[in-house]
């Protein structure tokens, strides 16, 4: 074992290092990441717990064409259901 020495006569307090929470994301190899995690967060700074990461409120940066609004998907049911009803027409008439 390895005695490590350090100037003065001080004991070393790394107690509470050790007991930190851990970041707990996924390296590349599969593992769990082993960084204390940024206080008041579940990752380490270099896995989104650095102040201003993160996307903002409401992420609009994740809205590209609003295709899966509520709205939008609310239209594509209400076209799909008209749809049906016409065909179910077409049938009852014998066209289909």
């Amino acid at each position: 074992m390895i005695e490590l020495v350090m100037s003065g006569p001080h004991k070393r307090n790394t107690e509470a290092m050790h007991q930190s929470l851990r970041c707990g994301a996924r390296t590349r190899n599969g593992t769990a990441c082993r960084a204390p995690a940024v206080t008041g967060k579940q990752r380490c700074r270099m896995h989104g717990g650095a102040r201003g990461s993160g996307a903002p409120k409401c992420n609009k940066n994740a809205l590209k064409h609003g295709g899966h609004t509520r709205a939008a998907r609310e239209d594509r049911k209400a076209r799909r259901a008209s749809i049906a009803a016409g065909r179910k027409v077409l049938k009852d008439l014998g066209y289909e």
